[in-house]
């Protein structure tokens, strides 16, 4: 299942990341893990923040992906399931009848 990965990192956490150098591996560590076929990276809201889109193929993939930003960055992180233009056509096109 496509899902949206939505991590708001805590900013001070965030700031001794960037300082020590560890943020950008998390990050890059997280990129290997999941493999995203969209990762963006920006401020929403005043905080920093990742959203990434996946496939996950079961529900005991979550926390090996979030964890990491739950524990190294004191983020918020929030995991929704999405679709894109296709998927939602084909999920339409069932409702017809």
């Amino acid at each position: 299942m496509r899902v949206l990965l939505k991590a708001t990192l805590d900013t001070e956490k965030a700031n001794e990341a960037i300082r020590s150098g560890k943020l950008p591996e998390l990050i890059n560590r997280t990129l290997d893990h999941i493999k995203p076929e969209a990762a963006y990276f920006g401020p929403l809201g005043g905080r920093r923040t990742a959203l990434m889109v996946f496939d996950m193929q079961d529900s005991s993939e979550l926390p090996p992906t979030g964890e990491p930003f739950f524990t190294e960055l004191n983020a918020e992180v929030e995991v929704s399931p999405i679709m894109n233009a296709d998927d939602l056509r084909k999920g339409l096109s069932q409702l017809a009848g």
